[in-house]
């Protein structure tokens, strides 16, 4: 390929070299000719246009010069015209009875044409023998520079010929050693190239489809592998197992340790994986602390995974510090748990998710445990849309005080009235909805929406309060506390009016944080509520030093205490431990007067359920406060 150009580049030099020495020749012709005319013709003839024809005098002057220019091999014949072309002398005698010549009419205009011919031996203008001569047609001047006739002089080419050949010859070497010498650094500089661009190519192909910090394959060769394996394994029958491999607190060492001590756990890992597999077997860096694991023919995956997971279980050590990690594995085997790879992917994230909520190591894909709907992420999606189009609707739920039967607190319950699906429970959108910034946006419309419809609502003399529950994304928010304040001074209630319910798992995802803005909330006037108690691990300690005003048992041991005598004391235990840090306790869930009762007996001091009334709007709770007196002499014990 180097080659190539450099031949070219020889071919155009040579052609222009030839093309140099044509214009040479030409150039030195008309030279000689300039000179001819002006010291050897000329001051022979005198002012009159040669149309009027040469004395004998000056033509036998004429011939004497032309024979010794001739002689002496400057010129190969020399002719005179007039102006309009036609020979007025010729040195030869031929010409005389030609026609007028083109060139001789356009060198009377004032210009010097000159052309490559061959001149016979035997005067005979045409034909390939003879000898090479350069055509000349030169204006001839009088002594006032008036243009008289011209000149037509035919130069021997072979000795300026002779004189350009030598240094051409010349030229063509040096063209020739040059070109060699280009021609050997192009090659060396093209197979330099070529060489450092394979290499370069071979590493950006390894570095597409490996990861740079372990060395093992990527997503991307790991997709393929995948692709390979089940396309193998369609043909032979057999069963390919794809595992997803997720590495439990591992941000916690890059929180604690760093993250290049970070980076040094997962190299030693990976090394360990990739140690412990088969040949056959193909172990990726999917990314993060995630990876995946292609078993072929393997009949009982779940021996080889084990065994891949006590390698990780092993100590490591960073920094002079032993470390201890778990992995959760989740896996699937095709054409059992799918038969395409993304599908078979997902499965398996679903069933590592699963190994990993419920500490059980490693788990194969259940269609049971596949929560996750494409149906679900639309209504995400859509719901941005239903809380600013008024989609969303707020019911209400009344609490009884079990110590006076007044009711004097309710309980905002968001649901959306869906165009296509109908009315919608917070269960069918909030979950999603809490791994998104959208969770802010519908918090904050619930909290609006339920203080301004419940401002004029009033049990009796008594305002009512209204709880408005809120996840652990808000509560983890940095003005979190702040944006619910502004709220009630813009719309102007009163924060007693207003009870914020958390969980224990809010409680947990950010304690520090969530202990400054609930202090916060208290602080202004605020009430909180704890929410599903007794089904979380908040520590009792924990739960001491919380700005706290309530206790909600948990309804999984309000429902059943009836006929279940150790939820019965765990209802007991919760009121105990609750009046003991004098809070307020609620019991939810509640759907007999049998229940109600035994709560109160409990000493419980709130009830909240289906047997005091369901959800309603907020147009309903008017009509539902008028009817309340009767309802209040049934079921208050």
């Amino acid at each position: 390929m180097s080659l190539v150009p450099v031949l070219l580049l020889g071919v155009v030099l040579a052609l222009t070299y030839r093309s140099e020495a044509k214009n040479r020749g030409l150039a030195e012709g008309k030279s000689m000719a300039q000179m001819l005319a002006r010291s050897a013709v000329e001051p022979l003839l005198g002012d009159e246009p040669l149309s009027d024809g040469i004395g004998a005098a000056d033509e036998a002057h004429l011939y004497r010069r032309a024979l010794l220019l001739t002689d002496e091999n400057l010129i190969l014949r020399l002719r005179l015209r007039d102006l309009d072309g036609r020979v007025v002398y010729s040195q030869d005698g031929s010409g005389l009875n030609d026609a007028p010549d083109h060139h001789a009419v356009e060198a009377a205009s004032g210009h010097t044409i000159a052309e490559l011919t061959r001149l016979n031996t035997d005067a005979n203008d045409s034909g390939d023998a003879g000898v090479a001569a350069v055509e000349v047609y030169e204006p001839i001047h009088n002594s006032v520079r008036a243009p008289i006739g011209v000149l037509e002089v035919y130069l021997p080419y072979d000795a300026i010929d002779a004189d350009i050949s030598a240094a051409t010859s010349n030229l063509y070497r040096n063209l020739v050693i040059g070109l060699l010498v280009l021609y050997v650094a192009l090659f060396l500089i093209s197979l330099s190239v070529s060489r450092g661009l394979r290499r370069q190519v071979g590493i950006n192909a390894y570095l597409a489809e490996h990861d740079t910090l372990t060395g093992l394959p990527n997503r991307t060769l790991f997709h393929r592998r995948a692709a390979a394996a089940l396309r193998d394994a369609a043909e032979n029958r057999e069963p390919v197992t794809i595992a997803i491999v997720d590495l439990d607190r591992f941000k916690e060492v890059n929180d604690t340790l760093g993250h290049h001590n970070g980076d040094h756990v997962l190299a030693e890992l990976a090394r360990r994986l990739a140690m412990q597999a088969r040949p056959s077997d193909t172990i990726a860096r999917l990314g993060g602390d995630e990876f995946g694991v292609i078993l072929r023919n393997v009949e009982d995956p779940s021996e080889e995974l084990a065994a891949l997971r006590a390698s990780i279980d092993r100590e490591v050590e960073v920094s002079g510090l032993p470390l201890s990690l778990e992995a959760s594995i989740g896996y699937v085997v095709a054409p059992f748990d799918g038969s395409e790879v993304d599908e078979l992917l997902q499965h398996a994230d679903v069933a590592m998710y699963m190994a990993k909520s419920k500490h059980l190591g490693i788990v194969r894909y259940d269609p049971d445990h596949d929560h996750y709907d494409a149906t679900k992420l639309e209504l995400v999606a859509q719901l941005r849309h239903a809380i600013d189009d008024g989609q969303l609707v707020l019911h209400y739920q009344p609490k009884l005080s079990l110590t006076d039967g007044r009711v004097d607190e309710i309980e905002a319950l968001v649901r959306w009235q869906h165009p296509t699906h109908g009315l919608l429970y917070p269960e069918s959108f909030l979950p999603l909805a809490e791994q998104t910034d959208l969770i802010d946006k519908l918090t904050d419309w619930v909290l609006a929406r339920a203080l301004v419809e419940t401002q004029q609502l009033r049990a009796g003399d008594t305002p009512l309060a209204v709880a408005v529950n809120v996840s652990a994304r808000n509560l983890s928010g940095p003005d979190f506390a702040d944006e619910i304040i502004g709220t009630l001074r813009r719309l102007d209630v009163a924060p007693e009016r207003l009870i914020i319910e958390i969980t224990e798992t809010a409680l947990l995802t950010d304690p520090d944080r969530a202990a400054a803005a609930l202090a916060r909330l208290s602080e202004f006037g605020v009430r909180i509520s704890l929410d599903d108690f007794g089904s979380g691990q908040t520590s009792l300690g924990y739960l001491s030093a919380l700005t706290i005003h309530e206790l909600k048992i948990d309804k999984t041991f309000v429902t059943d205490m009836l006929v279940n005598p150790a939820h019965a004391a765990i209802v007991r235990s919760i009121v105990d431990l609750g009046h003991n840090l004098s809070l307020s306790v609620v019991g939810e869930g509640v759907e007999t007067s049998e229940t109600m009762a035994m709560l109160q007996r409990s000493g419980c001091d709130v009830a909240q359920g289906f047997v005091l009334a369901r959800p309603m709007p907020a147009r309903d709770l008017p009509h539902w406060f008028m009817s309340r007196t009767e309802r209040a002499a049934v079921l208050t014990p």
